[in-house]
């Protein structure tokens, strides 16, 4: 704290939380962790997790369970996916950015076929969008997606191959043309427009805002609905969120880890840590952490940071999640044919 000295310990406790720094833990306050969860999810959900994390461990020591530890591992959804499916990461959870995501771990055999039946709403405790943060004053008045490429103007988003953000931001714009009318050929051109004015592809989200919001590059940070309100509410009033008038619904979806939990005796813990998010507790926390609880009187209740919204979905550009990630990320997709890798 301000004025006061710290002792050695408390030095190198801080330090060893920076080596650890993708990993937010639920300890037990007397030391002795009774079961153990790893949450592999994506890359803006770390506020969202440290807070249902504490909750949840708290319902459980109050019910007399078990103590629960709960690690976190953050990063690219797709990425995320792909340390998982390799065995580099073992989670007994996903709750990750793109329902393709998890079912990439279900074509791996990791993950049960029929997962997304187990639990409500499809297994998508919440949802979200992209939008746009501007600077204060919108000084380049940025509205809509064709603004994205106006002469000029520097767009901040993270690689599509990489990131839930980054593949959302490719089906937003892609869908902001041909559901306005225009064609797959209209549609490649803008993507390819679009690509052309981002300076660099950053692998992650948070990586992306932190570009834009704090070292201040770019024009416009296209961004998840939370994320942008995240960097909005630490800017101290220096950017503002514009809501473009057409975007996608984003469906964050959760599962168990059906190999992983059989091998480390977790699935009973994993399926009630995972049921908890859809309990009105869990809700009213996603809403205040900025995304879009599937509780409708919880959505209502937050109107005021979360407002009604008319996102098209999924199925407007593809015939699913599974479709879009072929359709568009796979090897030689859309993709491959819009954008080249740039790294910072």
């Amino acid at each position: 704290m301000a004025g006061r000295s710290i002792p050695w310990l408390n030095v190198a406790a801080v330090a060893a939380v920076a080596v650890a720094a993708t990993l937010i833990v639920a300890r037990n306050v007397h030391g002795h962790a009774g079961v153990r969860l790893l949450n592999v999810s994506y890359d803006p959900t770390r506020e969202l997790y440290r807070d249902i994390n504490a909750q949840f461990v708290a319902e459980q020591d109050k019910a007399g369970q078990p103590h629960v530890e709960i690690r976190q591992s953050h990063g690219g959804s797709s990425r995320q996916a792909r340390l998982s499916i390799a065995g580099d990461l073992q989670p007994d959870v996903v709750t990750l950015g793109l329902p393709s995501d998890v079912e990439a771990l279900r074509k791996r055999g990791l993950v049960a076929a029929g997962w997304a039946a187990r639990l409500p709403n499809g297994s998508r405790p919440y949802t979200s969008t992209v939008v746009f943060v501007v600077r204060r004053g919108n000084p380049q008045a940025i509205h809509d997606w064709p603004d994205l490429i106006r002469p000029g103007i520097e767009v901040i988003t993270p690689d599509p191959k990489s990131s839930g953000n980054g593949k959302l931001t490719a089906l937003a714009a892609w869908g902001a043309v041909v559901t306005r009318g225009g064609s797959e050929e209209d549609a490649r051109a803008y993507l390819k427009a679009f690509y052309e004015h981002a300076p660099f592809l950053v692998v992650a989200a948070r990586e992306a805002g932190t570009a834009f919001a704090v070292e201040k590059l770019g024009d416009v940070h296209v961004a998840w609905e939370n994320e942008a309100l995240r960097e909005v509410g630490e800017s101290h009033d220096s950017l503002q969120i514009v809501y473009p008038p057409v975007s996608i619904l984003a469906e964050p979806s959760v599962a168990w880890v059906d190999a992983n939990v059989a091998r480390h005796g977790t699935e009973a813990i994993a399926r009630a840590y995972l049921q908890y998010l859809f309990s009105d507790a869990a809700q009213e926390t996603i809403a205040r952490d900025g995304y879009r609880p599937f509780n409708a009187g919880v959505l209502a209740r937050h109107a005021d940071t979360l407002p009604n919204l008319a996102l098209f979905n999924v199925t407007a550009i593809a015939r699913d999640w599974d479709d879009a990630q072929e359709k568009f990320f796979a090897d030689n997709a859309i993709i491959d044919t819009v954008y080249r890798p740039k790294p910072r």
